[in-house]
């Protein structure tokens, strides 16, 4: 069985709270779950020491059984120090897309056109 450690939402509109659960994968998000390792409460300033509760213990036990986390609880036990950081870079992520810089240039050609009249002037 695939298991993954992966949250699963609670709470009311526009107020949720997240359990940190071990499931099956090809169970939906909210649905059956093997085991309750913690919470996390995204409402909380980042800095209070109720925001991510993990039992650390049971985390590693899983993933000695080999149980994958998701990349957001990858991300909380990474600032644990459970699992190395793992670096993440995507390069082509900030740049722009073939109509913006399709646009960009002919922007840059008609400012050089206009210098170009200025200065033959």
């Amino acid at each position: 069985m695939a298991t993954k450690i992966r949250l699963s939402r609670g709470g009311s509109k526009k107020r949720p709270h997240y359990s940190i659960v071990v499931a099956d994968s090809r169970k939906p998000r909210d649905g059956r779950f093997l085991e309750k390792l913690g919470t996390y409460n995204p409402l909380l300033p980042k800095d209070h020491e109720e925001r991510v509760r993990i039992n650390l213990e049971r985390v590693q036990a899983w993933l000695d059984h080999g149980a994958v986390p998701t990349d957001r609880v990858s991300r909380m036990l990474e600032a644990r120090g459970v699992l190395s950081t793992k670096k993440r870079d995507n390069p082509n992520k900030g740049t722009p897309g073939k109509a913006a810089q399709e646009r960009a240039a002919a922007r840059a050609e008609k400012q050089a056109a206009a210098a170009e009249s200025e200065s033959a002037e």
